[in-house]
């Protein structure tokens, strides 16, 4: 490949993952408002959530077609081919938690309309801090290309999911003990569970990171832990 034409690939790569983090970022601020205005019953906050999904909607649709067409008109090979095949995966993950965010802004509408009756007093910002820095780590690990943060949050995602069993066994012994609460400690569940998927989705891009480093596949492996540290 002459050299011109060389750097004007990678700078249409390098253009496409700027994209990609910048759509991080919005589906990082949405999580952010959605767990805020749970805690805060923000109506409108909610509502700009939900209606913001569309945003994210549109940029993995974006993203898509600049990955598609970089691979039709440029064919890369080899590492190339895998950054873009990753990116690929890394903002369907994303759209992913954009829909997680909307399901727990939807989840919190329905409590907070209920003027939260029967509610069961239930801790989530903690398990939803874990699951945002998993987020955070998982996108600054693709923007500096960096494995062994990358395998710090695949390592990460076993406390997001021992903290949604405690969670869950917690919500089990409130609706036995009093089935008044039972509607709303369903609602509650599902705000967990998108919280435990978003950590899910952020352990999937962190394993993309490794694959598009040293092509190398760690998922359902524990070869992610066989290295120094970690």
């Amino acid at each position: 490949m002459p050299e011109h034409i060389s750097k004007q690939f990678d700078a249409e790569l390098e253009a496409v993952r700027s994209r990609v983090l910048q759509m991080g970022g919005l589906v990082e601020e949405q999580i952010v408002k959605a767990v805020d205005a749970l805690a805060s019953g923000d109506i409108a906050v909610l509502d700009a959530v939900i209606e913001d999904d569309h945003r994210v909607n549109a940029m993995e649709v974006g993203l898509d077609e600049s990955c598609s067409h970089i691979i039709a008109r440029r064919q890369p090979a080899a590492g190339d081919l895998r950054l873009v095949m990753a990116i690929i995966k890394t903002i369907t993950d994303l759209e992913r938690i954009g829909d997680e965010a909307e399901k727990i802004a939807r989840m919190a509408k329905l409590i907070h309309g209920a003027e939260r009756v029967n509610l069961p007093r239930l801790e989530l910002r903690h398990v939803a801090n874990l699951a945002l820095s998993m987020l955070r780590k998982a996108l600054d690990a693709f923007a500096r290309l960096d494995v062994h943060a990358a395998l710090e949050v695949v390592k990460q995602d076993r406390g997001v999911d021992d903290e949604f069993r405690s969670i869950l066994r917690q919500l089990i012994t409130f609706m036995m003990e009093d089935p008044r609460t039972i509607t709303r400690s369903l609602e509650i569940l599902f705000v967990a569970k998108a919280i435990e998927r978003i950590g899910d989705h952020a352990k999937n891009m962190a394993e993309y990171v490794v694959y598009m480093v040293e092509g190398r596949d760690v998922r359902h492996t524990r070869e992610e832990f066989h290295i120094e540290g970690l």
